[in-house]
Order: C-alpha cells, then structure tokens, then sequence
C-alpha cells in the first residue's frame, strides 16, 4: 500500500474575524452598560431665575455678612468668629428670639450673605458653607419638632415645604474678592 501525498495542498491557516468582532463589539457594548460612571459632586444650590431687572438690595439689618478672607479668617459682621460659632449666630439672626431691631423682623426676610476671597482654602469655605446649612436644617427640625412632634426629614414633602416657606434657606453668594493681590503688587 502506497501512501501517496498530494502535493500543493496546504492548510489553511487564515481565521474568519468576522465573529471575533461581532464579539469583541458585543463585550464594548456590556462594559458601557454595566460600567458605572463616576460624577463630580459639589454642593447643591439652586440659582434663581435670570431677571432683566436688577435685584433690590435688601436692608442692612436683614443681611447676616460673613466673609473668609485669603488667610481664612472668618469675619460675621466685620468681627472675627470661630467656624464653631457660626451655626448658632445663624440661628440667632435668622430667628430672632429676642425680637431686636437690628434683626430681621421675620425669617422670611434673612438673607445670610456670604464672601470669600479668592486665596480662601476650599476646606474652609465648605466648613463654612456646611455650617450655614446646619443652622437653617436646625431651625427646620426645630419647627418640625414644635408643629408636627416629629423630625423635619420624616415629614411629608408638603410638610417640608411649608416650612421652608416660612423659613427660607436664603444664602446670597457674592464674587469672590481677590484682597491679596494688590497688596502683593503694591510692594
């Protein structure tokens, strides 16, 4: 018995790509479905509506000025104060308890005005920021204890709403100011 070869016959060694791109497109597809893309998150502030007309500057007595300057100092009405201070002088002018006349004469007309230079830490300006918002989450859960006997997170948003109607979170952002500059330049 002979064993012939036959010669010019080769195999073939070419692969069909055709399926190895239908998956190599169907795992891009899973990974962009399944792949969770991270967000920057910041603080939520909620801008009011573009107006034409300029906005009415409130009276002195209604504004709380805070500002932190470039070497993060915290100024409250032009004195220095602590960031720990901060939250209960909020509460006391936006509330008012003892009814004085350089206060607002109601919550609804407290704006706390708040200023940073543009050498502020971010640290201490979130330090700050997070403690106006605690004053005006104090107030709210004090008048949610006082009217409905339950902590402000666990009333109805109807609820919540009512009392941030009569106690609004009005913190007036400012530019930045940039103190530090000129004083470097003048030299």
């Amino acid at each position: 018995m002979k064993f012939s070869k036959k010669k010019g016959r080769r195999m073939d060694n070419s692969i069909n790509a055709g399926s190895m791109a239908d998956i190599a497109f169907l795992l891009l597809i899973f990974f962009l479905v399944t792949t969770q893309i991270l967000e920057d998150k910041g603080i939520l502030v909620k801008l009011p509506p573009y107006a034409e007309v300029p906005p009415v500057n409130p009276p002195s007595k209604n504004v709380l000025a805070v500002k932190v300057n470039a070497a993060n100092e915290l100024l409250v009405e032009g004195e220095r104060a602590t960031v720990a201070s901060l939250r209960e002088t909020t509460r006391e002018f936006v509330l008012n308890p003892s009814k004085r006349d350089d206060l607002p004469s109601k919550p609804t007309k407290a704006v706390v005005s708040l200023q940073n230079d543009k050498g502020t830490n971010y640290q201490t300006y979130i330090a700050v920021y997070n403690e106006l918002k605690a004053a005006y989450n104090e107030i709210w859960d004090m008048q949610a204890m006082g009217r409905y006997n339950q902590p402000y997170e666990s009333l109805s948003s109807a609820a919540q709403r009512g009392i941030r109607k009569e106690i609004p979170l009005l913190i007036s952002e400012s530019e930045p100011t940039d103190y530090a500059t000129p004083q470097a330049t003048e030299r």
